[in-house]
């Protein structure tokens, strides 16, 4: 079983109602937030998964925690609170491309405290964190103090996922995955949070310094350019996007961590001991089954996130 952590919370689609009056507007919610999404992929990829995060008691958290159950995800590790869910209003650009805006304060998801560490059983492969529960609290903390707990013992993968309107504060989101990248073992990565962390410096330069610590691999998405994987072991190299037909991105970085996760999974390799055996091809091979499944995503409106066997 691979846990995830963090944020679980609904995004708010809007369409403008064609025909209709400019000020009518139509939503379509949907349960999402990235470390939810890497939870349901995993699951749809055939990966056993489980969220260790806070659900709202109200009416959109129990529909979370049905949307949990309908996919298996385990809830072992999530804990109630009668507190909001956090709300994304989506738009997305002309690109694909979203925009967020959420409504997050004092909500469910940002409320596990340290006290609420779990213990993990030896069936806990391994752990993935990212996006804005990093940097929010006290689930940020929490967050941090688990990884720290565990790394060298289970794989933890990273994945920063910065977003500025959760959390503004572009000084605390460096500062703190300055601090995780230390404990990571696999680290994915886009080159639009980079350019929000460190807009003067080359993407190579900064991957580099990351893994002057435990990381093996990192990936770094880069849209419709593709992706490059650097490798302790192997250097770094890249491969061209897939062709696909654009919906929209929304999800398709979290596949692509699922997909990561999955291909370690299925290879028997989903450990901190199997990342040092990997060969250059097993790599590439898993590289290309993430860029697959992130283009299944792309081609599909909203974050529709593939089954293994549309990948086979």
């Amino acid at each position: 079983m691979y846990l995830v952590c963090g944020e679980a919370l609904f995004d708010f689609f809007s369409e403008n109602e064609m025909g209709g009056p400019a000020s009518h507007v139509n939503f379509k919610a949907i349960a999402g937030g990235s470390p939810f999404n890497v939870a349901v992929g995993l699951r749809r990829l055939g990966v056993e998964s489980a969220l260790f995060g806070g659900l709202s008691t109200d009416y959109l958290g129990r529909r979370l925690h049905q949307v949990l159950a309908a996919e298996g995800v385990s809830t072992e590790y999530a804990l109630d609170f009668d507190a909001p869910t956090t709300l994304a209003m989506v738009a997305v650009g002309a690109n694909g491309s979203p925009h967020y805006s959420f409504r997050g304060e004092g909500c469910a998801d940002r409320q596990l405290g340290l006290d609420h560490l779990p213990v993990l059983g030896e069936h806990v492969r391994g752990l993935h964190v990212g996006s804005f529960s990093l940097v929010v609290q006290p689930i940020a903390d929490t967050l941090l103090a688990l990884v720290r707990r565990e790394s060298g013992k289970r794989l933890v993968s990273l994945d920063p996922n910065v977003r500025l309107n959760p959390q503004p504060d572009i000084e605390l989101w460096r500062s703190r995955i300055a601090i995780l990248v230390e404990y990571a073992d696999l680290i994915k990565v886009s080159d639009e949070d980079l350019s929000l962390l460190y807009p003067d410096q080359p993407p190579q330069t900064i991957i580099e310094r990351w893994m002057e610590h435990r990381c093996q691999l990192v990936f770094l998405t880069r849209g419709s350019q593709g992706a490059t994987v650097f490798s302790r072991q192997h250097g770094s190299w890249s491969m061209p996007a897939c062709s696909v037909q654009i919906a929209d991105t929304v999800g398709a970085g979290d596949t692509f961590q699922a997909a990561l996760i999955t291909w370690l999974t299925e290879h028997q390799l989903d450990s901190v001991e199997g990342l040092h055996t990997l060969t250059r091809e097993q790599v590439s091979e898993m590289l290309a089954f993430a860029m697959r499944a992130a283009a299944l995503t792309c081609g599909r409106t909203g974050p529709d996130l593939p089954y293994r066997q549309q990948l086979d």
